[in-house]
């Protein structure tokens, strides 16, 4: 004590009035009382977080969009004192989030039409890197959002802040999100592309409206047997486990394009309730590591798409190739490559695509392969697979599809012209007073008056009509669905112009199938052309080498069966 009073004497003496004593007097006590308040409120803080459960949710995992969902039905998040105004309101799964303090014009433009005006909606979210308060069940939550940048770019984060003594709260909060969350979307599918990126990881593509299974029209039976084989699979985990079966499963879906094969997957993802994951194995960087992690990191319960599967074979890759999946082929297996194969395996590598053939198999059904997950794979050419792709194990279901049968074609006109009121708004004539009361009603609110198009005979006439025409297995269910969309207004006109269509359908074809054969035929020549111009190349090529002395000897030679003219005798012999 007695040597801290000798140390702070001098600042205590008023009898010292030595400038530099009086300022050192000021940094000393302007420090003491500085770090007296640092000490102070970190003290505070301290005390007060003790206090505090906080809950930390990141962009790339569900819980934040459930809370962000929830957060934007509360009456207290849309009258935020700091808010951004905006007109992008759907999240990145597809719901709309739309707050109380959101701006709608209720005024009608009656100069347009409705039905082709896209009205955009004003909407009113908190500012980023702001702390609310809302009050939920007896407590006040803090919540704050910011963002932050990760190796995947951008990522917003969530914090929730709350005075309780266990995490209950907490646990209450994020179920109640979740259930309002599915709620809303149990009528989306959601949609994942893989990401080759960073070692692959999986990005969310979109959110789809569920398809249903109604809207798909296929030969009969064959989506029910797919639909119970689906879900006699998914409540079989048990059955599974206990004979010691690695609980996956693997459908092949092959045929012509535009047959309804990724619409099929699409309507049974939303009659299941599962997400799907999509696959391109041509994809760039895509590599065994990769594929193995995509693979490793699927939910229990999904789709995982690989379409078309043929696609990723047309590099050459097969067994019998290195692990590297590069490409061969019979000539550059030659010693004597040409430079346009040189040229042509460089493009083909170029693309940093190594998955080969082995790599994938073992993603499938392979040690670290993910189970619970339902496997589809569509191909257009099935004849391309490798049998150990396509065996029993990795692919047990195969469904051909192929193109539209008349039976077929009667159903697709029955879904595009389905027997149902259809609600238009009544015409206002001035001498009616029933119809003029209807002026005083907003428009959204007027009557409307159901009225059938067509009744139930006139659709089974009209669709047998519209089948009987469709020559079968010619057309697909795509170029039908094509047609119909055309006259999807039309529906007796529909009908009575088919058969034009399906001339103009053929000749279309006849002539691009004429085209074809001329390229085909331009390109063989030309490839006869080059295959000349190389033959001569490497004719030349095998002319034997010689080594630097025969080189010389036979210069030597050259030289003595061709000695050369003197400049005298050249000259002499230019004389007459």
């Amino acid at each position: 004590m007695d040597a801290l009073k000798s140390l702070l004497s001098p600042l205590t003496s008023s009898n010292v009035t030595n400038p530099i004593h009086d300022t050192l007097k000021l940094v000393v006590i302007g420090g003491t009382v500085e770090t007296a308040r640092r000490a102070s409120v970190s003290a505070w803080n301290g005390f007060i977080d003790s206090f505090f459960l906080t809950a930390h949710f990141s962009q790339e995992d569900y819980p934040y969009d459930w809370l962000m969902h929830w957060l934007s039905k509360q009456p207290a998040w849309g009258r935020s004192r700091e808010f951004d105004i905006t007109t992008r309101t759907v999240n990145r799964h597809g719901l709309t989030q739309s707050t109380s303090g959101d701006l709608e014009d209720d005024e009608d433009d009656e100069s347009e039409d409705l039905a082709t005006r896209r009205k955009r909606k004003v909407a009113i979210i908190p500012s980023v890197d702001t702390t609310h308060t809302i009050y939920y069940r007896g407590h006040w939550l803090r919540i704050t959002r910011t963002k932050r940048y990760s190796d995947f770019g951008q990522c917003a984060e969530l914090k929730i802040s709350v005075v309780a003594r266990n995490n209950d709260i907490l646990k209450r909060l994020v179920l109640e999100a979740k259930r309002e969350y599915e709620k809303d979307a149990e009528h989306r599918v959601h949609i994942f592309m893989a990401d080759t990126l960073y070692g692959g990881h999986w990005r969310w593509n979109g959110a789809r409206q569920k398809r249903p299974m109604s809207s798909i029209v296929l030969e009969p039976g064959v989506k029910d047997m797919i639909l119970a084989d689906c879900k006699d699979f998914l409540r079989s985990e048990d059955w599974y486990a206990e004979r010691g079966i690695p609980f996956r499963r693997g459908y092949l879906l092959h045929g012509v394009p535009g047959s309804g094969k990724t619409s099929l997957i699409h309507s049974l993802a939303g009659e299941l309730g599962l997400d799907i994951y999509v696959i391109s194995l041509s994809s760039k960087g895509m590599s065994d590591n990769t594929l193995a992690n995509l693979m490793g990191n699927v939910p229990s319960r999904c789709i995982v798409l690989l379409e078309d599967l043929d696609a990723a074979f047309t590099r050459g890759v097969s067994r019998d190739e290195k692990s590297t999946g590069a490409p061969t082929s019979g000539s550059s297996s030659n010693t004597s490559s040409t430079s346009t194969t040189t040229a042509k395996s460089k493009e083909e590598t170029d693309d940093g695509s190594t998955l080969s053939l082995s790599g994938l198999l073992n993603s499938l059904d392979g040690v670290a392969a993910a189970e619970g997950r339902l496997l589809f794979a569509t191909t257009n050419h099935i004849e391309r697979l490798d049998p150990a792709l396509s065996r029993p194990g990795r692919m047990d279901v195969w469904v051909n599809f192929k193109n539209a049968t008349k039976w077929q074609a009667e159903g697709i006109f029955k879904c595009f012209f389905p027997v149902k009121p259809v609600n238009v708004t009544p015409t206002i004539d001035p001498k009616d007073p029933t119809s003029q009361e209807n002026l005083a009603v907003p428009k959204r609110q007027r009557p409307s008056v159901a009225t059938h198009t067509l009744t139930e005979d006139e659709v089974c006439v009209l669709a047998k009509r519209f089948a009987d025409a469709i020559p079968n297995d010619e057309f697909s269910v795509a170029s039908l669905q094509g047609y119909l969309l055309k006259n999807k207004t039309r529906p007796r006109e529909c009908v009575e112009e088919v058969s034009a269509w399906i001339i103009q359908e053929r000749e279309t074809k006849a002539k691009l199938k004429k085209e074809k054969e001329e390229r085909e035929a331009k390109e063989k020549k030309e490839a006869e052309a080059l295959a000349k111009k190389e033959k001569r190349r490497r004719k030349k090529l095998k002319r034997p080498l010689l080594s630097p002395s025969q080189r010389r000897q036979q210069l030597k030679n050259r030289r003595l069966r061709n000695p050369p003219v003197s400049r005298s005798r050249r000259s002499r012999a230019q004389l007459p």
